[in-house]
């Protein structure tokens, strides 16, 4: 058992404060990570403000995090202590539930997601199961790391399920968090990629990041462009935005998919004729597991995919939650500890 720095909320909806967390000794199967960066995701409002069940108060969010492991439970092989390691939102699975026994872990009933089944990464130390660990290349950083172990696996398990083929039209609707990595993966996945987003003045950073075509939704018809470019395979929502999305519908060709991540409380407006007529499909679209995870991982380090980021120091934490919640954040912030 030790004592480390934490980040804490203690009722919903409550201040995020510096205090301190015991941190036991891994039990079996499980393993104890010094922190070396967390990134801030918009759904750990989720669990600040109480609106998952099972929360247990007081919380410490965090599921973007990255660093090494400092000590081995018993059971678990194939790790050891120093490896450099990644844990996402999907933090665990129990390998017990029928999703599980089909192998199917992303779905797992008693699925175990850092900040909600347990003590979150905004912290210096957590202890998780070694089933959540995916091992970070040598060339990416703890920083760069971080948002890709939720954000980055998301978007590229989302575009690498579709039925899209390299010299596809794929377009991303949105450009901040989720999107700037999505234009990212797109580009180097060898689609013909599109960014869809409010206003002419990101077409530049849409194009930097390896776009080749972008559509101002606040001046153009998103629909009507994406046909005059042949028409998308893959829409990947980003935006969290059901107007958006459902705009973006009609700009697909046939057995075209869009695929939702973007999250939002509305409904979106779909009629069946505009699915029917050309075989078009809506789905959303979870993380991802931990071997996903790793695979994200070593696909940014090939190609030269990173995040771009703010660090703060873990004191600052309150201060970037508020900045991630007021949409001030460009793109990601991830929270250093120093270790």
């Amino acid at each position: 058992m030790r004592t480390v720095r934490s980040v804490l909320v203690d009722s919903p909806a409550g201040d995020l404060r510096i205090g301190s967390r015991e941190v036991a000794d891994p039990g079996r199967a499980e393993v104890r990570v010094t922190v070396e960066a967390c990134g801030v995701c918009h759904t750990d409002s989720q669990f600040v403000n109480d609106q998952l069940p099972g929360i247990v108060f007081p919380v410490t969010p965090g599921h973007e995090i990255a660093g090494r492991i400092e000590s081995v439970g018993p059971g678990v092989v194939n790790w050891q202590v120093g490896d450099r390691v990644a844990v996402g939102w999907s933090g665990g699975h129990c390998t017990h539930c029928n999703p599980c026994r089909r192998g199917d872990f992303v779905h797992c009933e008693n699925a175990q997601v850092p900040g909600w089944a347990y003590p979150g990464g905004y912290a210096e130390s957590i202890v998780v199961p070694a089933n959540a660990l995916a091992r970070i290349p040598a060339t990416l950083s703890a920083v760069e790391a971080a948002p890709l172990a939720c954000a980055g696996v998301t978007v590229f398990n989302g575009l690498r399920r579709t039925g899209a083929r390299p010299g596809d039209l794929v377009a991303v609707i949105g450009l901040g968090g989720l999107g700037h990595l999505a234009v990212q993966f797109a580009a180097r996945m060898g689609f013909d990629t599109v960014v869809v987003a409010r206003g002419q003045e990101k077409a530049k950073l849409a194009a930097d990041l390896g776009s080749r075509h972008y559509i101002d939704s606040a001046r153009e018809d998103v629909s009507a462009e994406l046909l005059k470019l042949g028409g998308a395979r893959v829409v990947l929502a980003t935006a969290g935005n059901s107007d958006a999305m459902a705009a973006a519908l009609d700009g697909l060709g046939p057995h075209g998919e869009l695929i939702v991540i973007g999250i939002d409380a509305a409904p979106m407006k779909i009629t069946p004729l505009q699915l029917i007529l050309q075989s078009k499909t809506v789905h959303g679209h979870p993380s991802g597991v931990a071997m996903d995870t790793e695979d994200t991982l070593a696909f940014a380090a090939m190609t030269g995919i990173r995040p771009i980021v703010e660090e703060v120091p873990l004191e600052q934490a309150s201060e970037a939650y508020r900045r991630m919640m007021d949409n001030q954040a460009r793109f990601r912030i991830v929270l250093t500890t120093g270790a």
